[in-house]
């Protein structure tokens, strides 16, 4: 357990879940669609600490990485944003188009538009905003 584990604990607390996943995987959305994304990353870190030597290791830490892209984009860092989209590309490039009921291609496409348009402003002109922001919604069972 973390430092972070008590504050871990209030946010999972504070959305129903999912039966068929980790309450720490499907806090990770409901943090992220709240644009809570510091804490998305924070809740999946501490699924991903037990488990990122185990072959989904890359895929929740892509999904961390991205959480902390637009926590980047949020405060208007938009290099390390570009450059966190690329490493959550990279690892979850490495997974099925549907893995743990998400549907990958669209967070890759979403990953790749991101950079793409991140690189064409030069890095100068930040394409976040809390009206636009994405939502993650897991595949229905």
């Amino acid at each position: 357990m973390s430092k972070k584990s008590p504050k871990i604990v209030a946010l999972l607390a504070a959305h129903p879940g999912d039966p068929r996943h980790s309450p720490h995987y499907t806090g990770y959305f409901h943090c992220f669609n709240l644009r809570l994304y510091y804490e998305a990353h924070d809740v999946l870190e501490e699924l991903w600490l037990v488990d990122r030597k185990a072959p989904d290791g890359n895929f929740f830490k892509g999904l961390i990485q991205l959480a902390g892209a637009y926590v980047h984009l949020q405060k208007n860092r938009l290099k390390p944003a570009s450059n966190l989209f690329r490493l959550a590309e990279t690892n979850l490039a490495a997974y099925p188009p549907v893995h743990y009921d998400l549907d990958l291609a669209a967070i890759l496409a979403l990953c790749r538009a991101m950079i793409a348009t991140l690189a064409a402003s030069a890095w100068t002109v930040n394409p976040w905003s809390p009206e636009a922001a994405p939502f993650l919604r897991l595949n229905p069972a």
